[in-house]
C-alpha cells in the first residue's frame, strides 16, 4: 500500500462517509473485478461499524458483491472527477474493459481479497450482512466495515482535514447530469 494510506480505527470509520460523498463501489469474484460510482450510500451504525449502499440489479458490480459477500467503498476526490463519472456511467456489462479504458488502478490491503481504487481519499472494506428482502425490494445492501483506511494527507487524527489539503483532495458530491460539487470550506458552530 501507498505510504500515505493509514488504518482508521473502526470506531471512527463512520466519519469517512458522514459528510455524504459520492463513493466508488468495488468488488470481485471469480477473477472478475469491477468498480462503479454510487451516490446513495451512508454510515449506518458505530459498533460494529456498518454502511449501506444501493446497488441496482442492472449493475455489473452487484453480482460480484452477491457472489463474493464483500465490497469496498472508496471516497473519491477532485483528482478522480472524470474517473468517478466514467465508471458510474459505463457498465462493465456493455464495456468489459472499462477499468483499463478509464485507467482505474487497483490494489489490495493485506488479508482482504477486495479490489481498492488507487488515488482515493478513503477506503472501507465491508462484509455483506445478508438482508434478502432489502436487497431484492430496495437494492439496499448492508455491510459491516471490517477494515478502514484513509490518506493521511486529507484525514488526520480521526477527522477530515480538507482545509489543510490541496483542492484535489476535496470529496465529490454528485447532483445529476455530470454535475458534482466538491466539499466546501470548514465552518464551526458554537457548541456552548
Amino acid at each position: 500500500m501507498d505510504q500515505h494510506i493509514k488504518p482508521v480505527a473502526l470506531e471512527k470509520a463512520y466519519r469517512l462517509l458522514n459528510h455524504g460523498p459520492t463513493v466508488l463501489v468495488s468488488a470481485s469474484h471469480g477473477g472478475v473485478e469491477n468498480v462503479m460510482s454510487a451516490a446513495w450510500s451512508c454510515a449506518l451504525d458505530f459498533a460494529p461499524p456498518k454502511v449501506t449502499v444501493v446497488l441496482d440489479k442492472a449493475t455489473a458490480t452487484r453480482p460480484l458483491v452477491e457472489k463474493s459477500g464483500w465490497f469496498a467503498l472508496q471516497v473519491p476526490n477532485m483528482a478522480q472527477l472524470q474517473l468517478t463519472y466514467d465508471v458510474g456511467h459505463t457498465s462493465a456489462n456493455d464495456a468489459p474493459d472499462k477499468l483499463a479504458r478509464f485507467g482505474v488502478g487497483l490494489f489490495r490491503a493485506d488479508g482482504y481479497d477486495v479490489p481498492l481504487v488507487k488515488g482515493s481519499s478513503a477506503w472501507l472494506i465491508c462484509k455483506v450482512l445478508p438482508e434478502p428482502r432489502n436487497e431484492q425490494v430496495y437494492d439496499l445492501f448492508i455491510g459491516e466495515v471490517v477494515a478502514a483506511y484513509a490518506d493521511e494527507r486529507v484525514f488526520q487524527n480521526g477527522h477530515w482535514a480538507f482545509e489543510n489539503a490541496g483542492p484535489e483532495w476535496r470529496s465529490l458530491h454528485y447532483i445529476a447530469g455530470g454535475n458534482f460539487y466538491a466539499i466546501g470550506d470548514a465552518v464551526v458552530a458554537n457548541t456552548n
